[in-house]
């Protein structure tokens, strides 16, 4: 076999016969490239990261703002998963888009109302 009956073999079978003469007939942008699929637990680390923020804020006495910023987080990863393409969510993707979101967000509004309601401890 030669080079170009290779070459031809594998080529993709979606060229126009003007590009595959070596003509111009390519008028049509090139697609993008696609993204790593790392880029897609973004979000998740970007709520992770806060959740555990909030957890050393929690360990180093702080009752009122810990829970607080825990609260954050999870109203972080709901607006994430209300308005982010499903394929871009990651491993915040558990139910469907809406279970998912009300949940976060009712977690978030009791560890609201929880910090605001815990006492404030003597420094």
């Amino acid at each position: 076999m030669s080079q170009n009956a290779v070459e031809a073999a594998v080529a993709p079978h979606s060229r126009s016969s003007g590009e595959e003469a070596g003509g111009e007939g390519g008028d049509r942008p090139e697609p993008p490239a696609a993204a790593p699929g790392w880029l897609s637990q973004v979000p998740y680390f970007l709520v992770l990261a806060t959740m555990a923020a909030g957890i050393v804020i929690v360990a180093a006495a702080h009752f009122k703002r810990g829970p607080a910023l825990i609260a954050g987080a999870l109203l972080l990863g709901a607006a994430f998963r209300a308005f982010l393409p499903p394929d871009k969510i990651g491993m915040l993707a558990v139910r469907s888009r809406w279970m998912d979101v009300i949940t976060l967000s009712t977690m978030a509004v009791l560890l609201i109302v929880l910090a605001w309601v815990a006492p404030q401890l003597s420094e």
